[in-house]
């Protein structure tokens, strides 16, 4: 029997174009959404006064894989790519601020020391690569070095597993920040598979899906109890 004159089914290929299409719409704006996720808890350290159990290494790192992506993408002139880390950088330093401001645990001046060095060394290290080794050697080197550091941004929440484990409750994991992780990862994996065909856009995108899932995991499993034992105000 024929098919209805005026309609049309779509076929798999022209839904899985549209898919690919939205995913790389939506990528570096999820990208943006991601930088942002972590402000309600800043804020909440802000007016509290206090960091809690809260680690340092999200913001630290987010400033160093930040500036690791925005000069990969300039290199491989991808807007996309370093527009969106661009305001990772800014945002980054602001969270480190204002966590350095109000962190009072035992050992604080000495991590931060340590985490603020070490994002210097990073910066002024790529600087130096791009300045020194021709285009594309210092696109596939800072490229590589990209997907380590976004494994370790999208992981950093991790850090507080044991915390986690001791006390049952997974305050200490940043739900905004993961679920952000968890929607960027999603459509960088899509798009930088199966539109930019790029290891290093895709395979950290992946691992960082994976970190979303464990620390999604963990907020159904243990929930937010606060109060004695759980590192954070009540």
């Amino acid at each position: 029997a024929r098919a209805k004159a005026g309609t049309h089914t779509p076929q798999p290929a022209t839904m899985m174009q549209s898919l690919l299409a939205l995913c790389g719409t939506l990528a570096p704006y999820c990208g943006v959404l991601c930088f942002l996720a972590p402000m309600p808890t800043i804020l909440e350290v802000a007016r509290d006064k206090s960091t809690g159990a809260l680690p340092l290494l999200p913001y630290s790192s987010m400033i160093s894989n930040s500036f690791v992506w925005v000069m990969y993408g300039l290199l491989k002139n991808v807007p996309s790519v370093y527009m969106s880390n661009a305001v990772g950088v800014i945002l980054g330093t602001y969270y480190f601020r204002t966590y350095t401001r109000y962190c009072t645990t035992i050992g604080a001046a000495k991590q931060i020391r340590t985490h603020f060095r070490g994002a210097a060394c990073i910066i002024v290290f790529n600087m130096c690569l791009a300045q020194i080794l021709e285009k594309d050697m210092a696109a596939d080197i800072i490229g590589k070095e990209g997907v380590f550091y976004c494994i370790v941004l999208f992981a950093s929440p991790l850090v507080a597993l044991k915390h986690v484990l001791e006390t049952k409750s997974a305050a200490s994991i940043p739900l905004p920040f993961t679920l952000a992780c968890f929607v960027n990862c999603l459509c960088w994996s899509v798009t930088g598979w199966f539109t930019m065909k790029d290891f290093n856009i895709y395979f950290p995108n992946l691992m960082g899906l994976s970190c979303a899932c464990a620390q999604l995991g963990l907020k159904g499993m243990y929930g937010d109890k606060r109060g004695k034992g759980s590192g954070l105000p009540k």
